[in-house]
């Protein structure tokens, strides 16, 4: 749930299947016939653009 809630348990759900965890990246990894990485980049990117903010 780490990418929810920042515990930094990243396969640790707590008992909710709606929060994210590694798991879901590597679904969508699947999903999407690219790497764990590229999914995570392309969400960090997507995230950069909704929340206005300017990271690296």
């Amino acid at each position: 749930m780490c990418y929810t809630c920042g515990c930094g348990k990243l396969s640790e759900d707590k008992g909710d299947t709606r929060n994210i965890t590694i798991k879901d990246f590597e679904e969508a990894a699947k999903a999407a016939h690219e790497s764990v990485e590229q999914a995570k980049r392309n969400a960090f990117e997507s995230l950069k653009k909704e929340l206005g903010e300017k990271v690296k």
